[in-house]
């Protein structure tokens, strides 16, 4: 057994892991933050993806004890410090960007990865960067939507503070 720390969604977690303890599995096991979902155990499905010191990671792939230290972000974290959704959660729900809401959590994930990173995504480069995401129900079109939904409301409001 390992004893491994981290911070979580801005809080300092701490918890003893077997070396072959996933990361996914700390979170939704010793952690209760279901939010993290498990697809397919083999990476393809991007169901488990969170944020690793501000990139983003599939959760199935990575060792508990291999993210010691490390800052993580779950889907739980997401929401605004009041409770509500944020921009990006928001325009998934505005723009039926969810059905079964499985793959959800993932999709949001590596959007706000993507945003983060291109602040004005096309169409093109929104699909490619979700290419490790699998979605079963909407076949993509509307979380396209969303994610381009979202990147206007964002550079609106960076724009609005300047």
């Amino acid at each position: 057994m390992a004893q491994v720390s981290m911070t979580v969604n801005g809080k300092a977690v701490s918890g003893e892991v077997e070396g072959r303890t996933l990361l996914v599995e700390f979170l939704r096991t010793g952690l209760g933050l279901t939010g993290t979902h498990v697809g397919c155990d083999t990476s393809q499905c991007g169901a488990c993806v969170v944020h690793i010191d501000g990139e983003s990671v599939k959760a199935c792939t990575v060792f508990a004890a291999a993210a010691d230290g490390a800052e993580i972000t779950t889907i739980e974290g997401m929401a605004n410090a009041d409770g509500t959704l944020s921009v990006l959660q928001q325009a998934f729900q505005d723009h039926h960007g969810l059905q079964c809401g499985f793959c959800t959590p993932g999709m949001v994930m590596s959007a706000a990865d993507l945003l983060k990173t291109n602040p004005s995504p096309t169409e093109h480069e929104i699909r490619d960067w979700l290419e490790g995401n699998i979605c079963r129900c909407t076949g993509y079109h509307n979380i396209v939507k969303a994610i381009q939904a979202a990147a206007a409301t964002m550079s609106g409001q960076a724009q609005a503070a300047e």
